[in-house]
């Protein structure tokens, strides 16, 4: 299947898993395939994202939020009651060494197109995301998988952080018209 990718479409994968590696998650979800395609500059992918107001800054600050174990909230909550989470993250760093809390690095053999970087796994949303992308394009008889497929492969299966970023101005309906009409501009 990959073979019939485009290069966009490769570079939107690779980008999910240095975005997912960035933010220290220890799997590439959807969310980190909407990333991929802010990175990417890939049209029409990159125009309509921007018209339908979603920024790669913002999205990250949000992934960035939704990984986050315990919220600022989270963190005043147990404050109130005595508990300082520096204080318990010091402790166990000065205990059982510096990083003790942070995720494991990712490790294995080579990653995706056989870049020896580390392999984040992906969830099983974001390898559904990606079969999804190929049925796409199978639909629309293109002979290829381009960013434009990938998108709409995570819009099929965009639920909790990834819906929270494309839904910015517009429903994922509405985002999933926008990307049809463009390719059959293009066709």
């Amino acid at each position: 299947m990959f073979e019939r990718f485009s290069t966009d479409a490769r570079n939107v994968v690779i980008d999910a898993q240095k975005e997912a590696r960035a933010l220290k998650s220890p799997q590439i979800g959807p969310e980190h395939l909407v990333l991929g395609l802010l990175s990417v500059p890939a049209e029409p992918v990159r125009g309509i994202l921007a018209d339908s107001g979603i920024a790669l800054a913002k999205a990250r600050v949000t992934v960035a939020e939704q990984g986050t174990a315990l919220s600022d909230a989270d963190a005043d909550a147990l404050g109130s009651i005595g508990i300082d989470l520096d204080a318990v993250r010091h402790s166990l760093e000065q205990t059982f060494g510096k990083g003790i809390l942070d995720p494991e690095p990712p490790s294995g053999p080579r990653g995706w197109f056989g870049r020896k970087s580390g392999h984040i796994p992906f969830t099983k949303d974001a390898k559904k995301a990606i079969e999804l992308s190929l049925r796409e394009a199978l639909a629309r008889k293109d002979d290829h998988i381009g960013a434009e497929h990938v998108l709409l492969g995570v819009l099929r299966v965009a639920d909790g952080t990834a819906r929270e970023i494309l839904e910015v101005q517009v429903g994922v309906d509405e985002l999933r018209r926008r990307v049809h009409a463009a390719l059959d501009r293009a066709a």
